[in-house]
């Protein structure tokens, strides 16, 4: 499980246009931020919330990237959908999920099963994880980490 000060596992993803983008080698800093399903309602707004931030983000030279097992087609198409202005990127092997601690046993309705954590990680300029949050609930999150990357 990531903790605060490690670095990024090395691992390889990919975007909604199918390109390779290896996880420990984007440009720090950068918001990951991790959500279950393309086009469900809670990840819909999460995305348009970043979205909406994203010139106060940019000002900050802070990036930022959405991360689920979608296939990258998924991606494209959800991206497309709400016009999203952030990068998606596609964990289908759930290397960098894993590696991060976030796939997790879940209830639901009495039923387990193993899915996303919705979870978001601010890697600071040094290219380690500055800070956590686990168990996100959407509503406000987006200004929250906009606030932390604002302390960076």
């Amino acid at each position: 499980m990531t903790e605060i000060g490690d670095p990024l596992p090395n691992v390889t993803l990919k975007d909604s246009a199918d390109q390779d983008v290896k996880l420990s080698e984007l440009k720090p800093p950068f918001v990951l931020y991790y959500y279950p399903k393309a086009d469900t309602p809670g990840c819909t707004n999460e995305g348009k919330d970043f979205t909406a931030l994203k010139a106060d983000f940019d000002k900050l030279g802070v990036s930022i990237y959405g991360l689920s097992k979608d296939t990258p087609a998924k991606l494209a198409k959800f991206a497309a959908k709400y016009d999203f202005k952030i990068t998606l990127l596609s964990d289908e092997q759930s290397d960098a999920t894993e590696q991060m601690g976030v796939w997790v046993e879940k209830n639901m309705y009495g039923k387990k099963y193993m899915g996303i954590e919705r979870a978001t990680f601010l890697i600071g300029t040094d290219g380690k994880v500055a800070q956590i949050w686990r168990k996100v609930k959407v509503k406000g999150h987006a200004a929250e980490v906009l606030s932390a990357a604002q302390a960076l």
